[in-house]
């Protein structure tokens, strides 16, 4: 069985030999829901797994390995290492976003107005997690609206950071390129039309939410869980797309002040050349970060926001 042990701020996976002799298989889980999964296996079938015990220590994209317990039912008895995990936590809970993804999709839209708060704390948890990310502006067809929203985004695009534009109610094509071998977390605030960009690029997907929401008796789980699928092979060769629900924030007590601080990019040339080891870079003589502020190398709107993230951590 498997069990979440805390190991150098994130949760990570302690292993219990299996000595069970019924059937195993290893899957992927592709939907997260409550304390039951479902799990691709690996002749294209999918199967719900159960976990052992009270703790549901999982997310979409896990891999597992399981035990047959039915034609249509398995229990999980291991969980098999992960490559990466992004997860938000404030000081009294974690939510498990996505297992095993090479690159995080972040969704904004030129209206309604996204905030830059959410948007650069899901940056920060990508750079920590080592993950690669793109920005997508959708709804670029609001002409009027366009040129504010490529303002706002303009000081992350100097950064380097992938930005492209697209309205997913015309043509969502142009993202394909970027989602080919790629294991992709879409994430975004409510409102973004992210919905609308997985089904324009995943015609089954809504077919698929529906499948779901019969079998649970229940539409209110239809925009509660992560669901992982596979992109068309001929657009999108290898890739899969794991699409999340709404977030309004995003938080990030798991991370120590160093990985914040590691986690804005703009900093890393300038990190570990203040005076001071434990610099916290606001008042200290000698401090790398605010010399680099005052010399016009950090935007002073970044290392405001960074601030305001280090000090809050929730």
């Amino acid at each position: 069985m498997s069990t979440v042990s805390k190991q150098r701020g994130r949760p990570s996976v302690t292993e219990v030999a299996d000595t069970s002799t019924a059937t195993r298989y290893e899957g992927v889980i592709t939907a997260a829901f409550g304390r039951h999964y479902e799990v691709l296996l690996p002749d294209g079938s999918h199967i719900t797994g159960f976990p052992r015990g009270k703790k549901s220590p999982f997310a979409c994209g896990d891999r597992v390995a399981l035990e047959v317990a039915s034609a249509d039912q398995a229990q999980i008895t291991k969980h098999l290492p992960r490559t990466s995990l992004l997860y938000r936590s404030d000081d009294y809970r974690e939510k498990l976003i996505a297992a095993n993804a090479t690159q995080v999709v972040l969704v904004v839209a030129t209206e309604p107005s996204f905030t830059d708060d959410l948007l650069t704390r899901t940056l920060v948890a990508a750079e920590v997690e080592g993950l690669r990310t793109l920005i997508v502006l959708n709804k670029a067809d609001l002409s009027e609206h366009l040129l504010h929203a490529r303002e706002r985004l303009a000081m992350l695009a100097k950064l380097g950071y992938r930005i492209i534009e697209l309205s997913a109610k015309e043509d969502a094509s142009a993202l394909l390129p970027y989602l080919a071998g790629e294991v992709s977390v879409l994430v975004g605030q409510s409102g973004m039309g992210k919905s609308t960009l997985t089904n324009s690029l995943i015609p089954e997907a809504r077919a698929a939410t529906r499948e779901i929401s019969e079998a649970l008796d229940s539409g209110k789980h239809t925009t509660t869980y992560a669901r992982l699928y596979e992109l068309p092979q001929d657009k999108a060769s290898g890739g899969k797309l794991i699409d999340c629900p709404g977030l309004q924030e995003f938080g990030l007590s798991h991370l120590t002040f160093g990985q914040i601080e590691e986690g804005f990019i703009d900093f890393r040339p300038h990190s570990g050349n203040c005076r001071f080891r434990d610099c916290r870079h606001q008042n200290e003589p000698d401090c790398a970060i605010k010399a680099a502020v005052d010399a016009g190398q950090i935007d002073p709107k970044r290392y405001d926001m960074f601030h305001r993230i280090a000090s809050a951590k929730c």
